[in-house]
C-alpha cells in the first residue's frame, strides 16, 4: 500500500483529525481510494473469518467502521468535486465512481458476510440492543436486502453493471451542467440597458467584464447573485430574456447536452428497481421514506396543487394587468414573471426586498445566525485558524455548548461563487460524528457551501433576503449534523429518512419575518441602524405574496421528479415533451422552449430522485413544529432545548414520526403548511 490514505485525514497532524488540505494533491486520491478499499477488504475478511457467534459488536459495528479510511477519502474527493473542482478531478471521477460502486457491491452482495448479518437480525430479540443499536441493525440488514443480497449470482452480476454505469453517469451529468453554466455570458456595452438593476449587481458585472479583459462593459452570468436580481429588476426585456433562456436551457441542446444521460440514468434506475423486485424506482426509494408509497406522494402533491392553483391564477391575472397597464405588454413570457411580480409587490405592499440588502452584511448575518442558535440551542461559535482549507474563501469555526463548554464539532463555511463550484447551496460533511475503528468518538466536520453575492471594490458582501434565508436553512442542516448525540455514523446527524431531513433546515427560515430575529444582526452596513419597524412590518405583511405561485412551481418540480421515476423509460420518446406533459397541471403560462430536467441536479446527480416532494413534506412538519415557538415564544429557551434534544440530537436513531411526536405531542397537522403559506385561514382557537 502507498500510504496515501494518511495524507487526507492525518488524525495526528491536524486538529480533530480534519482534512489535511494543505498537503492534498489530486494525484493522491486514486491511490488513497485503492488503499482504503484494500484496508477495508482485510477487515471484512476478518469479520467473516471470526469463529465467534455473530453479534452486534463483532459483525454490525465491525462492518460500520471497516471502511473508515475509504470513507474519509471519498468524502474529501466528492466534496471537492462539487465545491472546488477542476478538469483533473472531473476526469478522476470517472475512475473513482466505478471503484466505489464495485466495492460497495462487493460488500452488499457477499453471501458469507450477509449470512452473519442475517444471523444477528434473526437473533435480535436475544441481543439486548439499545434502541439506537436496533435501528442500526435494521438499517444494515435492509440495506443489504434492498441492494441485492438475496439475488442469484446472475442477477447480482447485472446489478453490479448497473451500479457501475450509474456511478459514472451522475458525475457526467453534473459536469455538463457546470460547464454549460460557466459557458454562458451576456455582455452589455450600453449603460442605458442597465436600468433597474441593483447597483451592487452592476458593479459585480463590471468587475466580471474587467476580469475577462473587457473594458467599459458589463458581463452577466448565471451565478445566482447575478441571475436572480437581473431577471427581477432589469427593465431591459431583451436582457431578461437572454438570462432566462440561458438558465432554462443549461445542458440542453448545447455542447453539454444532458438528454441522453437522462435517458440512461432513468432507464438504469428502472432496471435496477425491477431487478430488486420493485415496479419502479419510486417504489424502491419510497419504501424507506415517511411517505411510503408513490400513491401517497402523488396524493400529497395533488392536494397542494388544488389548494394553491386558485391563488396562483389570481396572482397571474394581477401580473398580466400590471404588465399591460404599465408597459402595454400583452404577451407575458416566463422572463417577465419575476420582473412584474416584483412591481406588483411594490404596488401592493410598498415594499422592495432590495431595500433590505444594505442591512445584510454577510459577516454580521453569519454572526447573527450563530447568536440565533446560541439562544435557542445553547451553542457558541468561535472562529479558528487551526484547520487547513481547500480555498481561500473558506472559513472554519469550532462549535461548543455555551453552558458546559463541551465541544460539538467544526463548521466550514464557503460562501462565494467561482468557476469550480456548482450552483446552489448545500450542507455536507467531511466526517460525521460516531465511533471510529479504535473505539474513539469522531467529532463531526460539517460544511456549508453557498453561492452568495460577493464583495465588490469598496463594498462588503451585502446579501439579499433570499440569501439570508438560504444561510439560515443550510445552518439548520449544519446544526443537525453537529448537535447529534448518537454514537454511530450510520444514524448520525442528517442520516435520517429523506423526507424528514429538511425539518431542521426549513424550520429555521420561519424566524426571518420577525423583528426579534432581525434585532440580532440586521444593521445598515454604513450607519449601523436597525431595519426600520415599518419596513419589517411590510416584510411580514408580504411574506405570503405569490404564495400560490410558489407552491405551484415547487409542486411542479416534485411532479416532474415523480413522473420520471414512475414511468416506463421505454415509453419516453422526447425529453422535452415528457417534461411538458409531466408539468401540465402546474403550468399557467405558455411554455417557451426549455428543459428543466437537463439541469435538475437534485434528482439526476444529487440524492433527491423520487424525493423532491420532501421539501413540502418537511414543510408540513416545520410549519407545525414552529407553531410551538409561536405559542411559547420565538426565543423560548425551554422549547429550543427540547427541539435540540428531541430532534437535532437524535439523528436517525429512531423513526422520524416518533421523534416528531415526542417533540410535538402528536402527529403533524397536514394543514399546517397551507396555514403557513396563507392558503387557508388560521386554525380555530
Amino acid at each position: 500500500m502507498s500510504g496515501k490514505t494518511h495524507v487526507l485525514f492525518d488524525r495526528h497532524a491536524v486538529k480533530n483529525g480534519a482534512p489535511n488540505f494543505d498537503k492534498i494533491k489530486t494525484e493522491d486520491f486514486l491511490p488513497a481510494v485503492e488503499d482504503g478499499i484494500a484496508i477495508a477488504r482485510d477487515r471484512i475478511k476478518a469479520i467473516k473469518a471470526n469463529k465467534a457467534k455473530p453479534d452486534f459488536k463483532n459483525t454490525i459495528l465491525a462492518l460500520e467502521t471497516a471502511d473508515e479510511e475509504l470513507g474519509d477519502t471519498l468524502s474529501v474527493f466528492f466534496n471537492l468535486l462539487s465545491a472546488d473542482t477542476n478538469d483533473d478531478l472531473q476526469k478522476l471521477a470517472q475512475k473513482v465512481g466505478p471503484l466505489q460502486a464495485n466495492f460497495g457491491n462487493d460488500i452488499t452482495l457477499d453471501a458469507d458476510l450477509f449470512k452473519r448479518i442475517d444471523a444477528v437480525w434473526n437473533d435480535r430479540a436475544n441481543q439486548s440492543l439499545t434502541p439506537e443499536q436496533s435501528t442500526i441493525l435494521e438499517k444494515t440488514w435492509k440495506n443489504f436486502v434492498r441492494n441485492g443480497a438475496k439475488l442469484n449470482d446472475k442477477d447480482k452480476e447485472k446489478l453490479r453493471k448497473i451500479d457501475e454505469e450509474l456511478s459514472v453517469l451522475s458525475p457526467q451529468y453534473s459536469e455538463n451542467v457546470l460547464k454549460s453554466t460557466n459557458a454562458f455570458q451576456y455582455v452589455i456595452d450600453d449603460a442605458k440597458r442597465l436600468a433597474g438593476i441593483p447597483a451592487n449587481v452592476v458593479a459585480a458585472a463590471k468587475e466580471k467584464a474587467e476580469e475577462k479583459g473587457l473594458q467599459n462593459k458589463w458581463a452577466f452570468t448565471l451565478d445566482a447573485p447575478c441571475y436572480v436580481p437581473t431577471v427581477t429588476y432589469a427593465a431591459d426585456r431583451d436582457l431578461r430574456e437572454a438570462m432566462w433562456r440561458g438558465s432554462a436551457n443549461r445542458a440542453f441542446k448545447d455542447g453539454n447536452d444532458n438528454q441522453e444521460l437522462i435517458r440512461k440514468i432513468v432507464t438504469l434506475r428502472h432496471e435496477r428497481a425491477n431487478l430488486l423486485g420493485y415496479s419502479t424506482h419510486a417504489d424502491y426509494v419510497l419504501e424507506r421514506r415517511m411517505a411510503k408509497t408513490k400513491e401517497e406522494v402523488f396524493g400529497f402533491l395533488d392536494k397542494l396543487v388544488k389548494s394553491a392553483k386558485p391563488s396562483a391564477e389570481e396572482d397571474l391575472k394581477k401580473i398580466r394587468k400590471l404588465a399591460k397597464d404599465t408597459d402595454g405588454l400583452t404577451d407575458l413570457k416566463p422572463w417577465d414573471l419575476s420582473y412584474y411580480a416584483e412591481k406588483l409587490k411594490q404596488k401592493e405592499y410598498d415594499f422592495d426586498t432590495e431595500e433590505l440588502r444594505p442591512y445584510f452584511e454577510l459577516d454580521k448575518v453569519v454572526q447573527g445566525v450563530f447568536d440565533h442558535a446560541s439562544i435557542l440551542f445553547g451553542i457558541e461559535a468561535k472562529e479558528s485558524k487551526a484547520y487547513p482549507v481547500y480555498n481561500k474563501d473558506v472559513r472554519t469555526f469550532e462549535i461548543f455548548d455555551k453552558d458546559s463548554g463541551d465541544f460539538y464539532g467544526v463548521l466550514y463555511t464557503d460562501f462565494f461563487p467561482r468557476a469550480g463550484k456548482k450552483s446552489g447551496a448545500w450542507m455536507t460533511s467531511f466526517r460525521d460524528r460516531g465511533l471510529n475503528k479504535d473505539g474513539g468518538m469522531d467529532c463531526p466536520l460539517i460544511s456549508i457551501v453557498c453561492n452568495f453575492t460577493k464583495p465588490t471594490k469598496g463594498e462588503p458582501s451585502l446579501i439579499s433576503l433570499d440569501e439570508v434565508e438560504t444561510l439560515f436553512h443550510e445552518f439548520g442542516h449544519a446544526l443537525h449534523g453537529m448537535l447529534t448525540k448518537v454514537e454511530h455514523k450510520s444514524v448520525s446527524g442528517t442520516s435520517v429518512l429523506w423526507d424528514f431531513v429538511e425539518l431542521p433546515s426549513q424550520i429555521m427560515e420561519n424566524w426571518l419575518v420577525h423583528k426579534e430575529t432581525h434585532d440580532l444582526f440586521s444593521r445598515h452596513y454604513k450607519t449601523g441602524d436597525k431595519i426600520p419597524a415599518d419596513m419589517l412590518q411590510k416584510l411580514k405583511d408580504a411574506q405570503n405574496f405569490m404564495a400560490g405561485w410558489g407552491v405551484m412551481r415547487q409542486a411542479g418540480m416534485g411532479l416532474l421528479d415523480m413522473k420520471w421515476h414512475t414511468a416506463d423509460p421505454k415509453t419516453i420518446k422526447d425529453i422535452e415533451q415528457f417534461e411538458i406533459d409531466a408539468m401540465k397541471e402546474t403550468t399557467l403560462i405558455p411554455r417557451e422552449p426549455s428543459c428543466t430536467s437537463a439541469s435538475f441536479g437534485h434528482i439526476f446527480s444529487g440524492g433527491y430522485s423520487a424525493g423532491y416532494y420532501s421539501y413540502f413534506w418537511a414543510e408540513v412538519l416545520d410549519a407545525d413544529a414552529f407553531e410551538v415557538f409561536l405559542d411559547k415564544g420565538l426565543y423560548d429557551e425551554k422549547t429550543g432545548r427540547e427541539f435540540r434534544d428531541k430532534i437535532l440530537a437524535k439523528g436517525g436513531s429512531a423513526e422520524p414520526m416518533d421523534l416528531f411526536i415526542d417533540f410535538r405531542g402528536r402527529k403533524p397537522d397536514p394543514d399546517a403548511l397551507l396555514r403557513k403559506r396563507g392558503l387557508i385561514g388560521p386554525k380555530a382557537a
